[in-house]
C-alpha cells in the first residue's frame, strides 16, 4: 500500500539520494492527543470487541475493554479515561456499583450505561439513591442492540457536554 492511501500525513525526506517517508513526530503526538480514551466494561466479549473496534475505527477514540468488572476496577487508572461505557448487568457487581466505586477515585470521568434490558427509571433511582441519576439517566442509557454509528454519536455528544 502506498503511504498516501492511508490518509496519514508524512514528510518526504531525501537521504543519500533516496526518498524516504517518515511521519512527523509532532504530528503523531498531536493526533494521539486528540483521541479520547474510552473504557468499556461488558461481560459479553463479542459486544465489547465490536464496540471497541467501531470506536477505534472512527479515529476519534482509543479504547480499553474488560469483561470482568473486578479486573477493570483493580486496573483502573484515575484521570486517564475520558468516558466509561458500562454494561448495567455485570457479574460480581452491576454497572452502577462499578461506577460508584470509580467516582471515589476519579470524579471527572463521564459515563454512558448500556443494557439489553428494559429499564424502569423510577425503580432505578429508588435502588440507587446515592447515584446522581438525574444528570444522565435520560440521555446516557443506551439500549442494545445499538447501531454502531449511534453509539459513536452518543459518545461524542456526551464528551462535548
Amino acid at each position: 500500500m502506498d503511504y498516501r492511501e492511508t490518509g496519514l500525513e508524512y514528510r518526504d525526506q531525501r537521504v543519500g539520494g533516496r526518498v524516504t517517508t517518515e511521519k512527523n513526530e509532532k504530528e503523531q503526538v498531536e493526533e494521539d492527543n486528540k483521541k479520547k480514551m474510552i473504557l468499556i466494561v461488558d461481560d459479553d466479549v463479542e459486544i465489547a470487541n465490536s464496540f471497541a473496534l467501531a470506536l477505534e475505527d472512527s479515529g476519534l477514540f482509543e479504547v480499553a475493554t474488560y469483561n470482568d468488572p473486578l479486573v477493570a476496577l483493580s486496573n483502573y487508572r484515575p484521570n486517564f479515561y475520558d468516558l466509561l461505557l458500562l454494561d448495567i448487568q455485570l457479574p460480581e457487581m452491576n454497572g452502577f456499583n462499578f461506577y460508584q466505586k470509580i467516582r471515589k477515585i476519579d470524579s471527572q470521568v463521564k459515563v454512558c450505561f448500556i443494557t439489553g434490558y428494559n429499564i424502569d427509571y423510577t425503580e432505578l433511582k429508588e435502588q440507587n439513591p446515592s447515584l446522581d441519576l438525574d444528570c444522565f439517566i435520560s440521555k446516557n442509557i443506551l439500549r442494545k442492540p445499538i447501531e454502531l454509528s449511534k453509539l459513536i454519536k452518543g459518545i461524542e455528544s456526551e464528551l462535548l457536554t
